[in-house]
């Protein structure tokens, strides 16, 4: 288990390292961050002067020792646009992103895994083949569509939520939260069920492909044979053995939920993290780029070893280590 341990904070140490040198990259051929801080009219001692004291007239992996020893302790300097530490404007923003990945990850377990086990149950039925239909229209529309159907729809049309914003929030030391305001609820609905749709069909879809597979088993058929009632059957033993690897993968797609809200968040303008990267985008904020690039590699690279751990637990074939083991 230590060893199993070992191997994976070595392998998270590489991907982080390589993943901030790639951020380092952006400070070297994504424009000039001296131009940016002093504009156009700058006179060629003020750029000089200005690119000394940030260090840039030092070799090019002396600057990476450099950003690297920041970047562990949470800095990234200053951001180009705003002005301000690029840790504080990530602290603020990562609330809003963390909590509507949440609320998407739950409403996509919640609902994903039963209608999944129903397609599984009553293959064949016309409920059934309304589900995957459904699924199919789920996985296919893109993610900006859904969010502005949606507006049109229930912001619009019928008026029932807000179509943009966080609503009310509560302050909790630098923890900012809305789940705790009617209005904060009122107004993450919308982006909530957007972002979840996807996850949501691919959390169905994958259930009923297992349970379908692991209801052909020669270990349900013996239950069968015992006499088992089919509720035992389908979940005591079927359904308890097809959620290892969905939980795996839902652990995977969480990652995927706060790296790729950025869609979501910029459709209903939710003040995360990827409404500011956009932003930063746009106005080529490098440093707040490379702050979300190696943030969301660090939430990938922990999700990714948790669940890992998970699955080594859960699995006695991954257990390589012990005696008589293969």
């Amino acid at each position: 288990m230590l060893a199993f341990i070992l191997q994976r904070l070595i392998q998270a140490v590489v991907v982080m390292v390589t993943v901030a040198f790639i951020a380092f990259l952006l400070f070297q051929y994504v424009g000039d961050p001296v131009v940016f801080l002093l504009g156009q009219d700058a006179t060629k001692e003020q750029i000089e002067l200005l690119r000394s004291d940030l260090g840039l007239d030092q070799p090019f992996f002396v600057q990476f020792g450099h950003f690297l020893s920041n970047a562990v302790q949470g800095e990234f300097g200053l951001s180009l646009r705003q002005g301000a530490k690029v840790s504080r404007l990530i602290a603020e923003r990562l609330p809003a992103t963390l909590e509507l990945a949440l609320v998407a990850a739950t409403l996509a377990l919640a609902i994903g895994i039963p209608m999944g086990v129903y397609a599984a149950l009553r293959r064949g039925t016309w409920a059934s083949q309304l589900i995957m239909t459904v699924s199919l229209l789920g996985v296919s529309l893109p993610t900006f569509l859904i969010g502005i159907l949606l507006i049109l729809v229930f912001a619009v049309m019928l008026g029932w939520f807000p179509s943009f914003g966080r609503g009310d929030v509560v302050q909790m030391g630098w923890w900012s939260s809305g789940l705790m305001t009617a209005k904060g609820w009122h107004h993450i609905v919308l982006p909530a069920v957007t972002l979840a749709i996807f996850q949501l069909t691919l959390i169905m879809r994958l259930v009923r492909a297992e349970m379908l597979e692991v209801l052909r088993t020669d270990y349900i058929k013996f239950a069968r044979a015992r006499g088992l009632s089919n509720r035992t059957i389908h979940f005591g033993h079927a359904l308890k053995n097809t959620l290892v690897p969905v939980l795996t993968i839902t652990g995977l797609q969480l990652g995927g939920l706060i790296a790729f809200a950025i869609i979501t968040e910029t459709v209903f303008q939710w003040p995360g993290m990827g409404l500011l990267f956009i932003q930063a985008v746009t106005f080529a904020d490098i440093p707040v780029m490379a702050a979300y690039l190696c943030l969301i590699a660090l939430i990938f690279v922990v999700i990714n070893l948790v669940v890992d751990l998970l699955y080594f637990v859960v699995d006695p074939r991954l257990r390589v280590g012990k005696p008589g083991g293969h």
